[in-house]
């Protein structure tokens, strides 16, 4: 070997030295340079395990509120606290016992009691002691067991808030009230003035096929339906109803930019239109419009149109129909030629080439986009319709807003994830019979 053919050989193999040391270490720097200018150290100080617990715990469970309102002279019982889930007058969970006009003794679960009786609070904790507080114009009193005030208890004049891992309670000057936490999610079915809440799936199943009507005027079976669908506390009908319309979103959008796209993808193709500037053109059309992302297009549109779920399928619309006419040219510049010479040789114009020389060659690609971009905008348009006012994005902001009822945030979510899996299987399913024929 020549001296200049080894130093080349040695040069090459330096070269290569350090690309395999240098190519690492920059990635590692700026991985490194990434951390600290998203101050990720500080996201993992200021996390709160705490608040993380409460979240998960209330996606799956729900709280029943007992208030001693003394402005109101008046003692409530109610399932998150809202109206549609009060229990009726005279009535209350077997875990609550009245006592006088206001008053009740809450048990809570691992021996928690309260005690609320004439604006006074008395919640015997296990392994804690007796704690007091008493209401009146002038604020709240509290009294604590000898030694420091714990960490989840929290007092100042006007208000008084304990939290344990058994409920809650929160006295004010107004009112007193008692949170305790259970497992499910209450009043999905029915709620409490449904003449069929709680009963059994098995009384349930015997009441749809019985002839003795629990609702005069209707079928059983059909006013389980109605009880269900018109339930106040969960909004079964608003709730699907905004799924659909987050599934419209995502087909019109879809289907629309897939017409758009096929009917000008021909001239973007090379070698469909010889005239580069008409091509050019077309294509820095697509780019434009697959260039500004769905999100912005939803905002410019919703200020232009205002908000609804037209709106957010004609931002689904605009985005897709660039990317689908950069996809759909491409795969027209790689037809296979010879397939069109032969249908020309059969004597076919251009429209027939095309319908049978280049269409059955690009349909599986076009068909297999169009699959896989419905597929992806039904679990888009929820994110859309969470700006534009529209389908099942718009009630799941609503829920996180409120900061009320995680277990509508879960459920919502868990809508969206089945309805995603449904389109996931019926996308295979077109598929598999349009493109092979199964």
């Amino acid at each position: 070997m020549s001296a200049a053919a080894l130093q080349q050989a040695e040069q090459l193999i330096e070269r290569k030295r350090w690309m395999s040391l240098g190519l690492p270490s920059l990635i590692l720097a700026y991985l490194i340079y990434v951390a600290f200018a998203l101050d990720v150290p500080g996201v993992f100080e200021r996390a709160d395990p705490n608040n993380a617990k409460t979240l998960v715990n209330d996606s799956f469970t729900y709280k029943t509120h007992v208030t001693a309102n003394y402005r109101r002279d008046e003692r409530v019982v109610a399932i998150e606290g809202e109206r549609k889930g009060l229990w009726p007058p005279g009535e209350y969970p077997e875990w609550v016992e009245p006592v006088g006009e206001l008053g009740a003794i809450v048990t809570l679960p691992d021996g928690h009691i309260v005690e609320i009786n004439d604006q006074k609070m008395r919640y015997d904790v296990p392994g804690y002691g007796l704690i007091e507080a008493e209401s009146s114009r002038q604020g709240v009193t509290l009294s604590l067991p000898p030694g420091p005030q714990p960490e989840w208890i929290s007092s100042s004049p006007a208000r008084v808030s304990i939290t344990t891992d058994s409920g809650r309670v929160i006295v004010t000057k107004a009112f007193t009230e008692v949170f305790r936490y259970s497992f499910g999610w209450e009043l999905f079915w029915f709620t409490l003035d449904s003449p069929f809440y709680g009963k059994s799936a098995a009384e349930l199943f015997g009441l749809a096929f019985s002839s003795e009507r629990v609702v005069p005027e209707k079928p059983n079976a059909i006013a389980m339906l109605n009880d269900f669908w018109y339930n106040g506390m969960w909004r079964h009908g608003d709730v699907f109803w905004a799924l659909f319309e987050t599934l419209l979103m995502a087909f019109l959008g879809t289907m629309g930019a897939a017409i758009i796209a096929f009917s000008l993808c021909f001239i973007a193709a090379k070698n469909f239109t010889p005239l580069q500037p008409l091509r050019l053109l077309v294509r820095r059309i697509f780019d434009f419009l697959r260039g500004v992302d769905a999100l912005i297009w939803t905002i410019v549109l919703s200020r232009a149109f205002g908000p609804g779920p037209l709106t957010g399928a004609l931002a689904i619309l605009l985005t897709d129909a660039g990317s689908f006419g950069k996809m759909f040219s491409e795969a027209l510049e790689n037809v296979d030629n010879r397939q069109i010479e032969g249908v020309k040789s059969t004597g076919a114009d251009a429209i027939q080439r095309s319908r049978f020389g280049v269409i059955p060659q690009v349909a599986p690609v076009f068909i297999s986009q169009i699959l896989y971009y419905l597929e992806s905008n039904t679990r888009s348009a929820t994110v859309i319709g969470a700006i534009t006012g529209g389908g099942i994005g718009l009630l799941l902001t609503q829920a996180i807003i409120t900061q009320k009822d995680w277990e509508e945030v879960s459920y919502y979510i868990v809508l969206v994830v089945l309805l995603v899996m449904l389109m996931d299987w019926l996308s295979g399913v077109l598929r598999r019979r349009l493109i092979r024929g199964e």
